[in-house]
């Protein structure tokens, strides 16, 4: 298994792909993902052809158990963010 890159990794890798510094580089991974939030929380979804599709998932309120003590304990309904992969992402992977 490979190790785990960081956000700090990205920006290296985009300014190296783009010929950007890395400040610039920095901005742009920020804008990024910062407009995918935006989109998330207007409830919309964003598909980017290829690659996937990001998109919110409304959880309805539940029950659940505390695993130390098996007490009952009540879930808040919330937004969930969810993301499917694209075929060429998919393929990509699996060469």
């Amino acid at each position: 298994m490979s190790n785990t890159k960081s956000k700090s990794d990205l920006v290296d890798s985009v300014a190296a792909k783009s010929g950007l510094t890395k400040a610039d580089s920095a901005k742009a991974v920020d804008a990024v993902l910062a407009s995918v939030v935006e989109t998330l929380q207007a409830g919309d979804a964003l598909n980017i052809i290829g690659f996937g599709k990001f998109e919110s998932q409304h959880k309805p309120a539940s029950k659940g158990r505390n695993p130390s003590t098996g007490a009952e304990i009540d879930i808040a309904a919330r937004n969930a963010p969810k993301f499917s992969a694209g075929k060429a992402l998919k393929d990509a992977l699996n060469k």
